[in-house]
């Protein structure tokens, strides 16, 4: 323990959080504050609020519920497929890769919205679709971020920059929290409108 301490008191000396923001450790640094973001921004909060999501899709509770365990254990699969995915294809083109696919399923997504409120078929395409975009992002984007943010800081400023893309990643996840119930609550949206406008009736 002594030894890892004096180690690491060697390694960190003459650097500080303003060394992250400078030269070549900008980039860096922005490439790990960039990863965490796009990994809270890419849509993956859809997965904590599927049951809900599908629900305002048109499918039975029982059947949400159903659909959001079998979520669950496809994105226990696709963690253990990421291990696997990481060696032979490289984390950048992973990641990049997953992000295009999860974009094209969320905009799929969108579209059925229009027709689930008329078909019910609609509907279970839209729970299938979560599904897959479950798969697609514990097979790339979740897992992999954690090893690009750990990788990709120099040795001297790794603490520190993982510090700061976590910073990052948790002011992200607030304002991410705060959005998506008014962003799937279309009542609770139209509520709010009603409130603020007629605040001075």
């Amino acid at each position: 323990m002594q030894h890892t301490n004096a180690h690491e008191k060697a390694v960190g000396e003459g650097t500080s959080y303003i060394s992250c923001f400078k030269g070549v450790d900008l980039r860096r640094t922005e490439v790990a504050m960039g990863a965490w973001i796009c990994q809270n921004w890419c849509g993956s909060s859809f997965m904590g609020w599927s049951t809900y999501f599908l629900e305002r899709a048109g499918l039975a509770t029982s059947n949400a519920f159903t659909m959001t365990i079998g979520q669950y254990a496809l994105g226990a699969v696709g963690t253990v497929v990421s291990w696997f995915l990481m060696t032979y294809i490289g984390r950048r083109k992973l990641y990049l890769s997953g992000l295009s696919i999860q974009t094209v399923i969320l905009v799929i997504i969108g579209g059925l919205g229009f027709a689930s409120r008329d078909s019910m078929g609609a509907s279970w395409a839209i729970g299938a679709l979560l599904l897959v975009y479950t798969a697609v992002y514990d097979a790339t984007v979740g897992p992999v971020c954690y090893a690009i943010v750990a990788e990709c800081s120099s040795t001297r400023l790794r603490a520190k920059t993982i510090v700061l893309a976590r910073i990052v990643y948790n002011i992200a996840g607030i304002i991410n929290f705060i959005k998506m119930p008014y962003f799937l609550n279309a009542d609770e949206r139209k509520s709010l409108v009603f409130r603020e406008r007629y605040a001075d009736v």
